[in-house]
Parts: structure tokens; C-alpha cells; sequence
């Protein structure tokens, strides 16, 4: 884990090192002063040397600005280094996150994969900075105050590094107590972030049913939960931190003791003694800075074992050297294809189909019989177990990812919105689009004229997931997506379904339009938008039931017939 983590500093490895030698000359200036005290107290001040003690002084403030200084670049420049680490992996998990397969989003929360993202990494940027800064500069000082210790009597160190075993036995006791209590503080972050993600977006629903008593009750249980590991949390930081302070305190009284002792006793000077008690004040702060440090370390360190987590799930998978899509035509040939959910629901069972270039297919039946399966598996939203799916005679898993996609428009039931503007929504279809093609689409499309009412336009803001639109207008930005993409192959899975009946013949016209010498998939429950399809396939839980055109499927009487007619 710690080797993954170190892996980040690359980037920026001369800025790092800058503040490691930035830490290592702050230690030294911290090491000089006590040893300047020393002197002053037993050379300068007993033999009334005016001259040195006025040197001394300029030395000792040359040495504070010198400090401050240091000190100003590892606060601004450590914590940059921290804060561009942080950034790093935050865009290196949402990259990753676009190549995971639809089943992720399906299995996880909205709100707990943002809390990984934003929560569990704020900690990284202290513990990138402070981490290795305070780890160095301790070490420097442990190290350096212990040989001068030594220097000024070698009885009185040891007593001092007597408690030290108790120290660090009390501190990796700590440890694993300190783990699962940030680990589970983290989880549970996540959980009242899903909470409250899931209740906030929901709250029209809530409103409409009168239920706000109900949606308060499960985010106080979610909160509560959170509130008790926090809770727990910091029991165990107080223990820690009260333990570790207790230890401090002892050094202190020992070093005051035994120090003064050794004065009375003539074995050390008064210059000594003053000397003694600073560099033990000094032994301290290291190791203070290593306490601090234990606390960063875990609380980190969680966050970043949560962010592998993510970092180790599989991508979407594609061949080692996948072909390009180009020039389609549309041919789309479904051999013997069968998927199961992940909850063992078995949605088609060895489904063979022909779709040939430039036509429209419509696909109709019962819920559940996988029609909007099938729809996700053309393009690969989904890995269908066995069979195969074919374009222009290529199987699609063999054809790059983006390619596949690329040649496909895709307008389902459920709209997506970003927050944003007209614009930048129908932009979607093509980011490079110039502002006549945007138009063009939008004129398609049948939502120009209500676009160009609006005070702003195009650049008109719309709201998270297009609040401030209706579902019809939802519907026709989307299918706007699809006329700027201007893709071989479409799929319609219920994409008329929010518009009114007016509306929708005014779009099911421009389909139509987009769809000549294109092959289209359409599903569709008003068949009424299906009509004039090529072929329509009845599609129920033992496959394909019946196919042919809409005259010929309501001759033969059977299935399509009977949802016809009610």
C-alpha cells in the first residue's frame, strides 16, 4: 500500500526533495539555539562579554528569519506538493471510473463512490505534506538532540530514553484500534453522503407523497450511525493522544528532576542544566510530531486504501489490439445471444436476430421480455455470457470500446441532463460542433423555436438534470444529441415516450428522416410510433414470438395483434 502511495510523489520529486532539505535545515537552526544558550549562560554572561553576547544576538535573529523563511516554503510549497497529489489521483479515479462497466454504477451508490472521491482523499494532501516533512525533521531531531544529550551527561539521557520502550509500545497498541475506527468513519461518510445524495435528488417525489417524515427518519438512522463512529473514533484518538501526552509530560518531569539534581550535585553547570532542559524540550517536539504524525498516517492511509479500492476494479474489457469501426453500414447480426443479471434474473436465452443495413426494426412485447437489454448489449453497456453480436460481420468485441460507441446514438426512456445549458447538453452529441450544426439539430429535433423564446437562448441555464425543463423538452434535447452525433446506427429505446401526441408525430417525422439509409432499433410501447418500421419484432420471455410488418403481424392474429388492439 505504502509503495502504491509513494508512486504519486513522482511528478513532483524535485519539489519534494527541496522540502525535505528545507525540513533538514529548519532541524539544524532548532539543534543550533540551545547549543548558543549554553554558551551565553556559561562563557558570555559569567565573564561579561558585551560583544559576544551582541553577536550572538545577530546570529540568533539571522537564524529566525532564515527559520521563517523555510518555514514558508514548506508550509506553501509542502502543501502544494500534497494538494497536486490529491488532484492527481482524484482525476486519475475519475478516468478510471468512465472505464468501468455499467454493473459498478448498478452496485454502487451514487454518494458513497463521491465520498471516496472527495472525503477520503482530503486527508492525502497533509499526509503528502507533513507526512515525510515531519518524519524527516523528527528523525533529524531525535538524532541530534540525543548525541548532544550524550554530550552534556551521558546518565541524564539515559534516563530520559528509559520511558521511550513504554512509549512506543503504548503507540503500536494504539495503532490498530486507531485503523478500524478511521476505516469505519470512512464507510460510514459514504453512507450519509448516499443518504442525503439520494434524499436531496428525490425531494419532489417526497413532497408530492407527503412522506418528509419518513425521508427524516432514514437520514437521522444513517446520521446517527455516522455520529457513533465518529464518536468511536474519537474515544480512541482521546486515549491515544491523552496516553501519549502523559508520556510527554513524564520526560519532562524527569529531565526537570534529574537535571536539577545533577546542578545541586556540581556534576553539570547552570549553562548545562538550561541546555539540558532545552534539547529535552526539543526530544519532545519530534516526538509530539511523530504522534501527530501516527494520527495522520492512519487517517490517510484509510482514505487512500478506499481509493485503491476503487483503483483495483475491473475495466470494461477490450481485446489487446481492438480494430476501428469505419465506414458502417449497419448490418447487425445477433447469433444466438443469452445474459443473466447479476441478481440470476436470465433475461435472453439464446436470442438469434438479423437486422439488416438501413433498416428500422421495431421491438415490442411485454415487459421483461429484453428489449432494452438487448439495446444495452449492442453497444456494450453490458457482456453478454455466450453467442455472439455482429456489425457489417465484425464482432463487436473485437472493435474498440469508443469505436463501437462511436457509430451508435443512444436516446433512452430515462433522460440524463447535465447541470448546465442548452447548449452545452446538445453539445453531447459532438463537443466540436460549431453553432449552425447545434441548431440544425435543435431545428430536427422540434425544440428550436422554444429554445430561441427563451431570454437566453441557447445559453440558457436548465438546472440540475434539467429541473427547469419538462419532460417532453428533456426528451427532444436529447434526441437533439443524436441528430448533432449523426451516427449509422440508432437506438430508440422509448425515446418518444414523454411527449405529447402532437409532439410526437412531429418527431417521429424527423426519425424517420434521420433514420433513412440507417439502420434503427426502436422500442417502443405505443405502437402507433412503430407503423411504418421495416420489420417489427414481438419479443417475450421464450424470444422472438412473431416478425414481419404491421399489416402482416395484425393479419396473423397472435401476439403483436392482441396488444394492437387493446
Amino acid at each position: 500500500m505504502l509503495k502504491e502511495f509513494v508512486k504519486y510523489y513522482k511528478p513532483y520529486k524535485k519539489l519534494f526533495i527541496l522540502d525535505l532539505l528545507a525540513a533538514f535545515l529548519f532541524a539544524l537552526c532548532n539543534l543550533v539555539y540551545p547549543m548558543i544558550t549554553r554558551n551565553i549562560m556559561d562563557d558570555v554572561v559569567p565573564n561579561k562579554d558585551l560583544k559576544m553576547l551582541l553577536l550572538f544576538t545577530i546570529v540568533l535573529i539571522g537564524i529566525f528569519i532564515f527559520k521563517a523563511g523555510l518555514n514558508y516554503f514548506m508550509q506553501y510549497w509542502g502543501h502544494v506538493v500534497g494538494v497536486r497529489m490529491q488532484a492527481d489521483m482524484r482525476g486519475y479515479v475519475f478516468t478510471h471510473l468512465q472505464k468501468l462497466p455499467n454493473t459498478y454504477f448498478d452496485n454502487n451508490k451514487t454518494g458513497i463512490t463521491m465520498s471516496r472521491i472527495i472525503n477520503d482523499l482530503m486527508e492525502i494532501s497533509e499526509l503528502a505534506h507533513h507526512g515525510p516533512e515531519d518524519l524527516f525533521i523528527s528523525i533529524i531531531m531525535l538524532v541530534g538532540s540525543f548525541f548532544i544529550l550524550l554530550d552534556i551527561n551521558v546518565i541524564l539521557t539515559i534516563l530520559i530514553f528509559v520511558v521511550l520502550p513504554f512509549v512506543v509500545w503504548f503507540a503500536v497498541a494504539q495503532r490498530k484500534k486507531m485503523n478500524k475506527a478511521f476505516m469505519e468513519t470512512r464507510v460510514k461518510t459514504g453512507d450519509v453522503n448516499a443518504t442525503l445524495e439520494n434524499s436531496i435528488a428525490g425531494m419532489k417525489v417526497t413532497k408530492s407523497f407527503c412522506t418528509e417524515n419518513e425521508e427524516l427518519k432514514k437520514f437521522i438512522e444513517s446520521n446517527d450511525v455516522f455520529k457513533k463512529a465518529r464518536e468511536s473514533a474519537y474515544k480512541v484518538m482521546a486515549e491515544y493522544f491523552s496516553g501519549m501526552n502523559l508520556f510527554m509530560d513524564i520526560l519532562e518531569l524527569i529531565a526537570l528532576v534529574a537535571g536539577g539534581y545533577f546542578t545541586y550535585l556540581g556534576k553539570i553547570t547552570i549553562g548545562d542544566f538550561a541546555a539540558y532542559i532545552l534539547y529535552v524540550k526539543m526530544f519532545i517536539e519530534p516526538i509530539k510530531k511523530l504522534i501527530n504524525f501516527t494520527e495522520q498516517y492512519q487517517s490517510g492511509m484509510t482514505g487512500f486504501e478506499r481509493f485503491t479500492e476503487i483503483i483495483n476494479e475491473e475495466t470494461e474489457k477490450e481485446i489487446e489490439n481492438p480494430v476501428e469501426l469505419k465506414d458502417v453500414k449497419g448490418r447487425i447480426e445477433i447469433e444466438n445471444i443469452s445474459f443473466t443479471y447479476e441478481d440470476e434474473t436470465r433475461v435472453l436465452d439464446g436470442l438469434s436476430l438479423s437486422i439488416q443495413s438501413g433498416k428500422t426494426v421495431a421491438l415490442v412485447g411485454p415487459s421483461g421480455g429484453g428489449k432494452t437489454t438487448l439495446c444495452n448489449l449492442i453497444p456494450r453497456f453490458y457482456e453478454f455470457e455466450k453467442g455472439d453480436i455482429k456489425i457489417d460481420g465484425k464482432s463487436i468485441r473485437d472493435i474498440s470500446l469508443k469505436s463501437l460507441r462511436k457509430n451508435i446514438g443512444v436516446v433512452q426512456q430515462d433522460v440524463f441532463l447535465f447541470t448546465g445549458t442548452i447548449k452545452d447538453n446538445i453539445l453531447c452529441g459532438k463537443p466540436q460542433a460549431t453553432d449552425d450544426e447545434v441548431i440544425s439539430a435543435a431545428k430536427k429535433a422540434r425544440i428550436h423555436d422554444f429554445i430561441k423564446a427563451l431570454p437566453d437562448g441557447y445559453d440558457t441555464y436548465i438546472g440540475e438534470r434539467g429541473v427547469k425543463l419538462s419532460g417532453g423538452q428533456k426528451q427532444r434535447i436529447s434526441i437533439s444529441r443524436i441528430f448533432l452525433k449523426n451516427p449509422p446506427i440508432i437506438i430508440l429505446d422509448e425515446a418518444t415516450s414523454a411527449l405529447d401526441n402532437v409532439t410526437e408525430r412531429e418527431i417521429q417525422e424527423s426519425l424517420e428522416e434521420l433514420s433513412k439509409d440507417r439502420t434503427s432499433l426502436v422500442v417502443a410501447h405505443r405502437l402507433s410510433t412503430i407503423k411504418n418500421a421495416d420489420e417489427i419484432i414481438v419479443l417475450t420471455e421464450n424470444g422472438v414470438e412473431e416478425r414481419g410488418t404491421h399489416d402482416e403481424l395484425i393479419t396473423k392474429k397472435g401476439v403483436y395483434s392482441t396488444l394492437h388492439s387493446k
